[in-house]
């Protein structure tokens, strides 16, 4: 079995960033795997080479080892467009900003506003540099058969209601920066690195159907998927870099060992 650890450099790690890749070497060790280490640094206005370090340094703290060299996924852009070439047959070109989105009646799915449909008229002939490419999810599932995924031992079977109403149409190449987007690239990378074995945080569990197309339509087969439970404070609150939850470098430096971090998250 091969798996991947992906952490984003867009802020220091936490303990929830601690758990996770703890697990996942827990995890490889007793299928005597592969650990990889995978830098997720598209979004090119919060990535920064600082954060970066930062995580090589705490991994390196916690006793982890991965295969060299590290992938990046800002040297593999034109992985991406190729990929986004071959689903052109089910993209279109969005304009709008999110207050438009939001203005325009949006609900909220389970991974942020669900879009209306604005801009699924538009041509892929008509899109320019400023526009979001967006994958149209109900011309997408029309050209699947029915699809099933492993997910925690279980075979489930890809709801397409919760698709459509939950998920919407996703943004695959992100408007203004053109940089490709997180559900792109993720289903990219899980290909070219032959990850067999997609081990996640709960957080993610919900936008794997969506992974699971993209899978299906570019080819790719899908991994086994398992998605952990998630470290939570005190209050019930999932740790999150949203949340300025406490760094992992701050319990180092204030004397916390590797085994201390262990202890508290439960490994």
């Amino acid at each position: 079995m091969i798996t991947r650890f992906a952490p984003s450099p867009t802020g220091p790690l936490h303990l929830g960033h601690a758990y996770s890749a703890l697990f996942i070497q827990r995890y490889v060790q007793s299928a005597s795997g592969r650990f990889l280490l995978r830098i997720e640094d598209t979004d090119s206005t919060r990535c920064r080479p600082e954060w970066e370090a930062a995580i090589y340094e705490d991994l390196q703290w916690l006793g982890l080892e991965w295969e060299r060299p590290v992938w990046r996924q800002s040297e593999h852009f034109d992985t991406y467009w190729t990929a986004l070439k071959l689903l052109s047959p089910y993209l279109y070109p969005c304009k709008c900003t999110r207050r438009e989105v939001k203005a325009a009646g949006a609900d909220m799915g389970v991974d942020g506003l669900v879009y209306p449909g604005t801009c699924r008229h538009r041509s892929m002939s008509d899109a320019d540099s400023g526009d979001a490419i967006r994958l149209d999810l109900s011309k997408a599932l029309k050209s699947l058969p029915k699809t099933t995924f492993e997910d925690t031992g279980l075979r489930i079977g890809l709801d397409p209601d919760f698709v459509l109403t939950q998920l919407g149409d996703p943004v695959l190449r992100r408007k203004d920066t053109g940089d490709p987007a997180y559900h792109l690239a993720c289903v990219v990378d899980d290909a070219e690195q032959s990850i067999s074995h997609v081990i996640r945080g709960r957080d993610l569990l919900n936008v794997t159907p969506l992974h699971v197309v993209l899978q299906h339509l570019l080819g790719f087969q899908a991994p086994i998927y398992h998605h952990h439970d998630l470290i939570r404070d005190d209050d019930g609150k999932r740790l999150a870099k949203v949340s300025a939850s406490r760094a992992l470098s701050k319990y180092r430096e204030d004397g916390a060992t590797p085994s201390d971090i262990r202890k508290m998250v439960g490994l």
